[in-house]
């Protein structure tokens, strides 16, 4: 059967979206991107026998060009509605783990430089007046490199101490009754205890280096220090990179136009929400997004604010207050106050200081994770913060109109699906940042 018979059968029997493209931005990644597949899988078949559905997933077929390097087709059944969906993921772990190479001394260079910049700026008092918890989430790593660093010191403390101990006792074995300044052990029985105490700490701060699956004080911190180096503005290698999304898009959108998919959804999650913003308002401003074009925004767990508010980050500012005002898109915005590492239900653009008077976008409406997932699930993952920023990615006990897999291969458009919902009505909209100018 062709492509027009599919979307033919599909529309006459009331099928909004027979195919579907999808393109995922995750955020500050070091990982590849078949994590995201393996989870996907894994979360949308929990999903799919929880709701009464069918996901099948398959892999990338061999010879394709989508516009991405990874990525994956889906199928659903759902009632009697069957949809495809090819989902490519944005890749710029790469970038990621470049940013990541720092080793420990720079590393604590970074976390001075970051609390310089997050507090000398005034942005971390002003991110404070939204919500406390992706803030605290921002000020762990430096804690825990500082905890770190003081158990360090502390063990090298007791090793110098012993080396000491015991070299005070050779000498005084082999130089009975003499000042222990004369004793000509003195000088290297010190520099030997000393040298002793610098290997402890480097091995010390080696072992938690190594086990930072455990802590995450490295990786968040390398996170924020990504932001914080260039104080909100894009290093010339993201930005090269996110050129290059945008030719993706760009590209789906024209099959789009043509009759290929019947819906082009652009997700970003957590860091990659700030970096599909610019990436569509590049689009929307060159005029390659048709007119009528069946695209979808769909931000989840977005922490926009934590660029947005500093200095420099005079383009992705003037991107949020272009991409609000745009008609080329529906853009919806999800988070949960139960995510501590994002700006819950923050209206990305309004808090930043950057909404014109006819703002309509985003949707900004609340997952509700005490609700939406049984109690049983919400006491195991109260306290695992890091898997709470990840469950807008997985299935949920209770679903109400959030579904990922139904978003992204159901039968329905997102501006469809959405169309009578209204935002939550405890968003925030206040304007706290004071750094509004734009690019």
């Amino acid at each position: 059967m062709s492509r027009d018979q599919i979307s033919q059968n599909a529309q006459a029997q009331g099928q909004e979206v027979a195919r579907r493209r999808v393109f995922y931005i995750p955020g500050y990644d070091p990982i590849p991107p078949r994590r995201y597949r393996e989870l996907y899988r894994k979360e949308g078949s929990a999903q799919a026998q929880i709701s009464g559905y069918s996901l099948e997933i398959s892999p990338k077929p061999k010879g394709t060009v989508w516009g991405a390097p990874f990525g994956w087709h889906a199928q659903t059944l759902i009632g009697s509605h069957k949809t495809s969906a090819q989902i490519d993921v944005l890749v710029w772990s790469d970038i990621v783990q470049s940013s990541m190479a720092a080793g420990i001394a720079r590393t604590y260079v970074m976390l001075a430089r970051t609390a310089v910049t997050y507090i000398g700026t005034g942005a971390l008092w002003r991110l404070m007046k939204l919500r406390k918890g992706p803030v605290i989430a921002a000020l762990y790593p430096v804690a825990m490199l500082l905890v770190q660093l003081l158990v360090a010191l502390f063990a090298g403390h007791i090793v110098v101490s012993l080396a000491e101990l015991f070299g005070g006792m050779i000498e005084r074995a082999l130089y009975p009754g003499t000042l222990w300044l004369e004793r000509p052990l003195f000088y290297p029985v010190w520099g030997v205890a000393l040298c002793l105490g610098a290997v402890t700490v480097y091995a010390v701060l080696r072992w938690f280096k190594h086990h930072d699956g455990r802590f995450f004080a490295y990786y968040l911190m390398h996170d924020y220090a990504f932001s914080a180096r260039w104080q909100g503005a894009n290093p010339p290698a993201l930005e090269a990179r996110m050129a290059q999304f945008a030719e993706a898009v760009a590209q789906a959108l024209a099959q789009a136009e043509q009759g290929e998919w019947d819906e082009v959804l652009v997700v970003g999650h957590s860091s990659g929400a700030h970096l599909g913003v610019s990436v569509l308002a590049d689009l929307a401003r060159a005029g390659r997004i048709p007119a009528g074009a069946p695209l979808g925004f769909l931000t989840l767990g977005q922490v926009v604010p934590m660029v947005s508010f500093l200095p420099k980050a005079q383009r992705l500012r003037a991107d949020l207050a272009f991409l609000s005002t745009t008609d080329a898109l529906f853009w919806l915005d999800v988070t949960a106050p139960g995510d501590g590492c994002a700006f819950a239900l923050c209206d990305p653009v309004a808090v930043t200081g950057v909404a014109p008077p006819d703002q309509r976008w985003p949707l900004v409406i609340s997952a509700a994770f005490t609700q939406t997932l049984a109690p049983k699930t919400w006491a195991k993952l109260r306290w695992r913060f890091f898997r709470l920023h990840f469950q807008y990615l997985c299935a949920f006990d209770r679903p109400r109109d959030y579904d990922y897999f139904q978003i992204t291969c159901g039968a329905t458009r997102l501006a469809t699906r959405f169309a009578d919902r209204p935002p939550t009505p405890s968003r925030i909209r206040r304007a706290v940042n004071t750094y509004r100018d734009m690019a």
